[in-house]
């Protein structure tokens, strides 16, 4: 698939099917992330394949949004290992981890998997949950999956801004 019908067609999955995600489909998203650019190229993410039936019990239990995908992907960054900005004020750790989600998602569209970036979780409790080091910031869940043949995107899914609205030129 081309890459622009990668970003037209990706919606956020909501519903999956039961069928397994193959080892190397999973492999070439994971890969996707590994490649994504980081500041400084300081590869600070730490990315968590949940798949067992009790990690996706335990992300049942911190977010309603898990919509039974058979993998959660949990990305985070080591946070004493980022780019601090001049100033002092900002570092590259969520930027960076959202680069990585980003490729990831895009790759398993183009893997044909359905994906859905889950926010509606506490971090730093799913992070304990999880048993993640201290040192690691939890930054999103991502579901994964094959998409139910009746899953669709919402109806708000083609509902975009005119690009007037949402680009400046200086």
């Amino acid at each position: 698939m081309e890459f622009k019908d990668v970003i037209r067609k990706r919606y956020s999955c909501r519903k999956y099917s039961d069928k397994e995600v193959e080892a190397e489909k999973l492999a070439a998203v994971l890969e996707a992330g590994r490649l994504a650019p980081t500041a400084k190229n300081l590869q600070e993410q730490r990315i968590y394949v949940l798949q067992s039936d009790e990690a996706l019990a335990k992300i049942d239990s911190v977010t309603p949004c898990r919509f039974g995908a058979p993998i959660v992907i949990a990305v985070a960054f080591d946070k004493n290992y980022v780019y601090t900005y001049p100033g002092g004020m900002k570092n590259s750790g969520d930027e960076d981890a959202t680069i990585v989600a980003t490729h990831m998602i895009l790759a398993a569209a183009d893997e044909g998997l359905g994906s859905c970036w889950l926010n509606r979780f506490d971090p730093q409790q799913t992070a304990e949950l999880l048993g993640l080091p201290e040192n690691e910031e939890l930054v999103m869940l991502m579901d994964i999956g094959y998409a139910a043949d009746d899953a669709a995107p919402s109806r708000m899914h083609d509902n975009r801004k005119d690009i007037s609205e949402t680009v400046r030129y200086l």
